[in-house]
């Protein structure tokens, strides 16, 4: 693949401004925590199929989602508002990436998180990058999402349900809850029309690159999320 750089050992990814027209950054490497922090600080996220190697995307333009431009529908409101559904963080990780793994989406074919990736987040998780949103209904998982978090952004990595607005109620109670902790952004990656409907926008990857850089910079907020985030969600 011309252009493409393969990584080694070495901790080390090309800029971005060198991805191919598709977005592929570089192909290879590992996903150690190291490797994967410094992914995403450069804007930078593995995406591949099991049996490929590991593929390093930077697409342009970036979906995103500012906290502040969420938008709320009028029937969403009403769920939220008749609280069929408890929100929790951090409760139970390994859960809801497992059930991001293995739950069918309609279209697809298969999962992109190998059990390489899911191990590489679960350890992510226990050093306080990783986190999870939880949505119960009488006691029982029946959806959430996962991503990372460094400085004031989020990035979300992937989101399942098990029921009708579970995976919705969990988004938009996150989305209101990082608004509140002074979150800038939210890395959705690549386009869908679901989180399009939900305020997220397509913006040029130098602008993404640079709102990035000034989310990295604020103040972490580390910890579990559950015990942080409960109080104001």
């Amino acid at each position: 693949m011309a252009g493409i750089h393969f990584l080694g050992k070495a901790l080390y990814f090309p800029p971005v401004e060198e991805a191919s027209e598709e977005g592929i950054v570089a192909i290879g490497g590992d996903l150690s925590h190291e490797r994967l922090l410094l992914a995403y600080r450069s804007g930078i996220f593995p995406w591949y199929n099991p049996g490929e190697p590991i593929i390093w995307w930077s697409p342009d333009p970036r979906f995103v989602l500012y906290p502040a431009k969420l938008k709320v529908s009028k029937s969403s409101r009403q769920i939220l508002k008749k609280r069929f559904f408890e929100v929790t963080y951090d409760k139970d990780f390994v859960s809801v990436i497992t059930h991001c793994r293995q739950v069918p989406r309609k279209g697809q074919h298969g999962t992109w998180i190998t059990e390489e990736m899911k191990q590489a987040y679960i350890h992510m998780h226990r050093l306080g990058y990783a986190h999870s949103v939880e949505v119960w209904q009488a006691g029982q998982l029946v959806g959430g999402l996962y991503g990372l978090s460094m400085g004031r952004v989020f990035f979300g990595e992937s989101m399942f349900s098990l029921v009708s607005n579970a995976s919705k109620v969990g988004f938009i109670t996150l989305c209101r809850t990082l608004e509140a902790a002074g979150f800038y952004l939210i890395d959705c990656q690549v386009y869908t029309q679901y989180l399009e409907s939900l305020g997220a926008e397509l913006i040029p990857r130098r602008q993404f690159i640079e709102e990035l850089q000034a989310a990295l910079a604020m103040p972490s907020i580390t910890g579990n999320w559950g015990e942080l985030f409960q109080k104001i969600s």
